[in-house]
């Protein structure tokens, strides 16, 4: 009991994200609603837990779910709904130097201000989460293939900062990311058909 009690920010945050991914997978609007209350939390968790890269990410998070929101109920100027689309390959190139840019400097801030002991895996994570959120946002196919980098790496840190339930949660969210592109990548095809 006490372990649950210790953890139960890490349980209710790792059911949101399940229920997120899900309606992820599916491609459901619902997400950003289930998105803005997990990451509430999770600025809790995060500056408890010493991720503060991850802490400030989720600010970003919040401004990127509503932003997402309204961009797949708003869609685009051709289609009332945004449809599913490949990243652009002229954004390729500026978007990874952006992301490398953001990653120095984050690191920087952590080692520079903050007692993190994780300021590499960290900054990374939170560095390209930034461009993942983004991708989502544009409702990208490409953008599952980001998520996968971000969630194998950050299984492996949320186990080393004892955040168990979240860590367990991003070793599925691998498999799901799998499985959300490979679905993403067949709703494309059949909306072009």
């Amino acid at each position: 009991m006490n372990f649950i009690i210790a953890h139960w920010l890490d349980i209710v945050t790792t059911v949101l994200g399940l229920a997120y991914i899900l309606l992820e997978y599916k491609a459901s609007l619902w997400m950003w609603a289930v998105g803005f209350l997990m990451q509430s939390l999770g600025i809790i968790l995060y500056y408890q837990k010493g991720l503060y890269a991850d802490c400030g990410m989720e600010f970003y998070y919040l401004s990127m779910t509503v932003y997402g929101w309204w961009r797949w109920v708003h869609g685009s100027a051709e289609k009332q709904s945004l449809p599913i689309r490949h990243f652009p390959p002229r954004l390729v190139l500026p978007w990874l130097a952006l992301t490398a840019m953001v990653w120095a400097v984050i690191y920087w801030l952590l080692v520079t201000f903050t007692n993190s002991n994780v300021p590499l895996a960290d900054s990374f994570t939170t560095a390209l989460s930034i461009l993942g959120i983004w991708a989502l946002a544009h409702k990208y196919l490409e953008q599952w293939l980001i998520w996968i980098a971000v969630d194998v790496v950050t299984c492996v840190l949320y186990f080393y900062k004892d955040i168990p339930f979240k860590a367990s949660l991003y070793a599925l969210y691998v498999i799901i990311a799998i499985l959300g592109y490979r679905n993403w990548r067949s709703m494309m095809a059949s909306a072009k058909c």
